[in-house]
């Protein structure tokens, strides 16, 4: 069994900690925030103010990876999960009736939840877990390095105290200071892959009311226009998120910030107005999120680890900007395998830097193709102009075998190439396009002069 020192106590860290704990390994997890997520869940997400972690109030959807690891690993986290306020939603759901079973359609469910429920829920099960030691508000301030080609990192520094350890997971953050380290020490520097994303993000927070309706009906959760995204986040205990999503060089950006122009946006868009028509009681400022990028941070170049002993995490390895949801669930892959083969890695970290370049590392790729097709999009108002792949979109709603496609795709569980590519889904598509003659790629929001119009001179 191994010591292991964990850097970071989000979600990560805290999953990385406690799957190893399960596994009788001793595990101290270093947290500098002396806060923890405790039982007052609003208070926690609404007043907890955490630099280090601003994507903490936005939206969050937990993708199939989660659920399955935590269901798999910590069914008693899972259920206080569900206990807490959290709702589980099938992609089958939007037909009310779902389609004759497949292997792999019990996978295809989003949790819907603030992540601050399952930081609480994960935070308590740590608590509970007897070879876990958490040193809430203690601050990592340096590695200690022993002997060896490469390198091997021997602890870390707490203070005046050093801590030693057989293995060291960096879970701290994409604001990680761990490379700097690194590089101070000598070692051969991380390779890092870092794309700058020119989107904005623009969210805020309701509560449907107790004595008012709750059912906004068959609505999608998202809508578009050329220059602009629209969405909704149905979460835990009545909550919910509306969120806009533009180019960063949109000049209209500010003036979204004010709830009065934000509502009268949100409310030009189909998936977002269904939800004001239910007049919730809004829980939050506007809250604004932009300087994001996707960034993948790799302790291995061409010529192997750059130093043994030390494995990295969570956003601390790759950091994709919140767009498709992906956080958690690669944080909580990399855990779980960090958790599985801890006495191998510990020994020598070759092969989980080799399970990360072929697990997670073609999503950041493909996270990064997405985002520069839609900063280049939003930026320039362009049209819909491919009617296959439009029609690809809207006929999921229509057609469950589409759907399954779409659904194991948006839950990282196929790329988009093998699930698309079937001919099943080919006949599918060609199908409804046959019914449809008259389709064309259309947007369902406003135009960019009802959008000026809104905006105050």
């Amino acid at each position: 069994m191994a010591r292991v020192a964990v850097i970071g106590g989000g979600i990560s860290g805290l999953g990385t900690a406690l799957m190893l704990g399960q596994r009788g390994h001793t595990v101290t997890l270093f947290e500098q925030d002396a806060r923890q997520a405790g039982e007052d869940l609003n208070g926690d997400f609404f007043h907890w103010t955490r630099p280090r972690v601003p994507q903490a109030i936005q939206p969050h959807s937990f993708l199939a990876p989660v659920r399955t690891v935590l269901r798999t690993e910590t069914p008693d986290v899972y259920a206080d999960l569900l206990a807490r306020g959290a709702r589980e939603y099938h992609d089958f759901d939007w037909f009310g009736e779902h389609p004759p079973h497949r292997a792999g359609d019990e996978d295809l469910v989003t949790l819907r939840t603030r992540r601050i429920v399952l930081e609480a829920a994960l935070a308590a099960a740590v608590r509970r877990e007897r070879t876990v030691d958490v040193r809430q508000g203690c601050r990592v301030g340096g590695l200690t390095l022993g002997e060896g080609r490469p390198a091997r990192i021997t602890g870390v520094q707490v203070g005046a105290e050093t801590h030693q350890a057989d293995l060291v997971v960096d879970a701290s953050g994409r604001r990680s200071t761990v490379p700097a380290w690194l590089i101070a020490a000598g070692c051969r520097p991380p390779v890092v892959d870092s794309h700058r994303t020119g989107i904005a993000y623009l969210c805020r927070w309701y509560r449907l009311r107790a004595d008012g309706p709750r059912d906004p009906g068959r609505v999608k959760t998202g809508s578009a226009a050329p220059f602009a995204l629209a969405g909704v986040f149905p979460s835990d205990n009545d909550t919910f998120a509306l969120h806009l999503v533009l180019s960063t060089a949109d000049p209209t950006r500010g003036a979204l910030t004010d709830p009065a122009v934000f509502e009268a946006a949100a409310r030009r868009f189909p998936a977002t107005a269904a939800w004001l028509d239910l007049a919730p009681e809004p829980q939050s400022a506007v809250l604004a999120m932009a300087g994001l990028d996707n960034r993948w941070t790799a302790l291995a170049d061409d010529d192997g680890p750059i130093v043994a002993g030390l494995v990295n995490a969570g956003d601390s390895l790759i950091h994709t900007n919140p767009t498709s949801g992906h956080g958690a669930a690669l944080g909580l892959r990399a855990a779980q395998h960090i958790a599985t083969h801890a006495d191998q890695i510990a020994a020598d970290p070759v092969g989980y830097h080799t399970w990360t370049a072929q697990a997670l590392r073609p999503l950041f790729d493909a996270q990064v193709t997405a985002d520069r097709a839609n900063e280049q999009r939003l930026a320039e108002s362009a049209p819909l102009s491919d009617r296959r792949a439009a029609a690809l979109g809207a006929c999921a709603f229509d057609d469950p075998v589409v759907m399954r496609a779409r659904a194991q795709v948006r839950h990282l569980l196929r790329p988009a190439s093998d699930a698309y590519g079937t001919d099943e889904v080919d006949r599918h598509v060609t199908a409804w396009l046959a019914a449809r003659p008259d389709f064309s790629p259309q947007h369902d929001g406003p135009t960019r002069d009802q959008w000026d119009a809104l905006i105050p001179v």
